[in-house]
């Protein structure tokens, strides 16, 4: 019996087999110390018997230990079944031969002879139940030749005085072993609820794992879903902002729309951080790797804060130091936005001055460099107690900064994720009043030392196109409205559908030159129409350019999949747009020559 919550509850089978293979495991753990008892109980019986009695009991006892040890290591191999009957017996056997020990110290007629045996008669009744505390049952049994050899020892001591000294040895060895066996039977009950506890708290974060697992797939899913809502209201609000700005307009007008364009453009960039930041927790932000003209690199990350710098009133200096390659391979859509974070930060927190942006390079090895691309600005600073918390995400430096500046505080928390998993980091160095130095360090595949042949500049603004046919398919009626009056504006002709259907309806009875086409719609999504397109019929061959909110490489990819030969985030980048049509008439290799790189500058 066991005591549980103050009831006492019958051990199971299962419990009666865990306590034999623990009793067992126990046993078989510290077998060399039995023949160290034995050598100092031969000890002990050299001081009252001749030599060659306690030399044979030990050879004896130690066959005897010998002969058990060989049976413990077999039933080892089945005790989960229960002890059975086999251990039982050999156990017992082989007390037997140590029990000889004190009848020959109580027979030996020396002075010390008779404490001697009782000594040992409750030292092996304690070494027995010490191996078996958990099976106490077992323990009696075992230890009963102990038992046998104090009965002929109380045998001989009839009629003597000493007949009730020794009786009255006995219940005080029980007293103490039965303490012994209840306190270790509390303990490994206590233990066995501690376990049963652990077990249930692991079963209890598991499911906590697979729920929070569940709700991280949710979000994602949440946030892709809001992505394309909240993109397709911003195509139809900057879209509009880039046409009205073509027109004539009053001074406050366009400072108005200013407003509008420059508040959408912060409200992209704060969705595109979210989103950003959902995928690196997610370990599904991808990265192309590509070769990368170091000086293309280098316009493209300061070309918009040059101009940024000098509408504040500050010097923008940019070098390169050391031994920088010309073409590497990386991501350059990743790096940009690593280093414009840092840039922007910097014109940003920086009122007077200048910010330097200084680009070094260091020769690894024929085949690899590594960067350093250092940005200092001479801003305020940042205290040392700043700097630790200055990476956590949604966290700005303080609280005046956030009500001055505003942001989600995710720009250097994605930064520095980025360039960990592009096996780099970012530092930081900064003192109050002085101004701040960032430095994002990384390596590279290095493609070419030396410098290549200048590529032929692509303009964004195509002139001379003549009048097209254009299919625009789009189910929101405000981005309908933008895209054809955009076609209209140059001289193109333009037919719209809803949805995908009607688009393979138009496309099967007229020809057209171009199809743009939105990728989520009702009644039938973009991508499958445009693979009916592809099968057959009038516009089998013309081009089409994909349309969506997401800017995912995967969508991208799977744009490309369906037949599509150009892919346009949203919100639309018209000059972007009229690079592709300046493309249209060289037919669908020319279109899909610039998809890569129009994708590229869009997402940028």
């Amino acid at each position: 019996m066991v005591e549980s919550d103050g009831v006492a509850k019958p051990m199971t089978a299962d419990q009666h087999a865990g306590d034999a293979a623990q009793a067992l495991t126990a046993i078989l753990q510290t077998q060399y110390l039995r023949y160290l008892i034995i050598a100092s109980w031969a000890l002990g019986l050299l001081g009252v018997v001749p030599w060659w009695q306690a030399l044979l009991w030990f050879g004896g006892t130690v066959g005897a230990g010998a002969v058990r040890g060989a049976f413990e290591r077999r039933m080892a191999e089945r005790v989960d079944g229960g002890w059975g009957f086999v251990f039982p017996t050999v156990a017992t056997v082989t007390t037997g031969a140590w029990a000889v020990a004190p009848l020959l110290a109580w027979f030996s007629g020396a002075p010390f002879g008779q404490p001697l045996a009782v000594a040992l008669v409750v030292s092996g009744y304690v070494l027995v139940f010490a191996q078996l505390r958990s099976s106490p049952r077992q323990a009696v049994i075992i230890s009963s030749p102990y038992g046998a050899a104090s009965i002929v020892m109380l045998l001989s001591l009839i009629g003597q005085p000493e007949f009730w000294s020794l009786l009255l040895v006995l219940p005080f060895t029980a007293a103490g072993l039965f303490v012994l066996v209840t306190m270790t039977m509390l303990r490994e009950e206590r233990i066995r609820a501690f376990q049963a506890h652990q077990a249930h708290l692991i079963e209890e974060l598991e499911s906590a794992r697979d729920k929070a697992n569940a709700a991280n797939d949710a979000k994602s899913n949440f946030l892709g879903v809001i992505s394309h809502e909240l993109r397709t209201p911003m195509n139809g609000v900057l879209g509009a902002a880039q046409l009205l700005s073509a027109t004539r307009l009053e001074t406050t007008q366009r400072e108005y729309l200013s407003i509008i364009r420059n508040s959408g453009d912060n409200l992209l960039s704060l969705l595109n951080d979210i989103l950003d930041m959902t995928k690196i927790e997610a370990g599904k932000m991808t990265f192309e790797i590509v070769d990368v003209v170091i000086e293309d690199l280098h316009k493209r990350i300061t070309g918009p804060f040059e101009a940024q710098a000098e509408a504040k009133g500050l010097g923008f200096v940019s070098t390169f130091e050391g031994e920088v390659p010309m073409v590497v391979r990386g991501d350059p859509l990743r790096v940009c936005q690593v280093v414009q974070n840092l840039l922007s930060n910097a014109v940003k927190f920086t009122d007077t001055g200048e910010i330097r942006y200084v680009v070094r390079g260091e020769r690894i090895s024929d085949q690899r460099a590594r960067f350093e691309f250092q940005v200092t600005d001479s801003g305020a600073g940042i205290a040392p107690a700043d700097l630790e918390r200055l990476f956590q995400p949604f966290t700005q430096v303080d609280a005046s900064s956030t009500r001055r500046f505003g942001g989600t505080g995710l720009g250097l928390t994605i930064s520095r994720r980025m360039a960990n998993i592009m096996g780099g980091d970012i530092t930081v160095t900064s003192r109050l009043g002085q101004g701040s130095a960032f430095t994002f360090a990384v390596e590279a595949e290095v493609v070419e030392w030396a410098r290549p042949a200048p590529a032929e500049e692509i303009h964004a603004e195509v002139e001379g196109v003549a009048s097209l046919r254009v299919l625009v398919v789009e189910d929101h009626p405000v981005n309908r409205m933008i895209l054809e009056a955009w076609m209209s504006s140059a001289a193109h002709v333009t037919v719209t559908a809803e949805n995908g259907e009607l688009a393979v309806k138009a496309a099967s009875e007229q020809p057209f030159d171009l199809i743009v086409m939105d990728v989520n719609m009702p009644v039938m999504d973009g991508l499958t129409a445009t693979r009916l397109i592809r099968e057959g019929g009038l516009n089998a061959d013309t081009p089409i350019v994909v349309l969506s909110a997401s800017a995912r490489s995967e969508d991208h990819e799977a744009g490309l999949q369906a037949g599509a030969d150009a892919y346009l985030n949203k919100p639309i980048d018209f000059a972007a747009l009229a690079n592709v049509i300046g493309r249209v008439p060289g037919g669908r290799e020319a279109v899909a020559g610039l998809s890569s790189a129009l994708a590229q500058s869009v997402a940028a």
